[in-house]
């Protein structure tokens, strides 16, 4: 049986999870498969029997780049993180300085403001 999605708003859904201090991944309940960004189906299958499970909030740096910024601002990495459910998501690692960040470096989620909106970004895992 395949649950009515009409009407649901993914994105807004994650935001209100990460409103309340909770990094949400959606899951397929078929095949299991977890996917980032949120969606109305799974990709690949269209399968729409998607559930919110709570991250674990470990992940890989895949690839990252140092974007160097004209002082007195300090520059910044951005980074694609595997995360340890499978989908891959890009962020930024903090923490360390943003030519220090390195594929394979292991991190953990934290959830943080910008702008005025809650962001995942990610911490070395030492």
């Amino acid at each position: 049986m395949t649950a009515d999605r009409s009407g649901v708003k993914p994105e807004q859904e994650y935001i209100a999870h990460l409103e309340a201090g909770r990094f949400m991944l959606l899951r397929s309940r078929a095949s299991g498969r977890c996917m980032f960004y949120p969606r109305v189906a799974e990709p690949g299958t269209g399968a729409t029997d998607l559930e919110w499970v709570e991250a674990s909030g470990h992940g890989t740096v895949y690839s990252t780049t140092a974007v160097q910024q004209k002082p007195p601002k300090e520059s910044y990495n951005v980074a694609l993180i595997d995360l340890a459910e499978g989908p891959r998501m890009m962020s930024r690692v903090e923490g360390v300085p943003a030519g220090k960040v390195e594929i394979g470096m292991k991190v953990k989620a934290r959830i943080t403001r910008e702008n005025d909106r809650p962001i995942v970004v990610f911490d070395p895992d030492w």
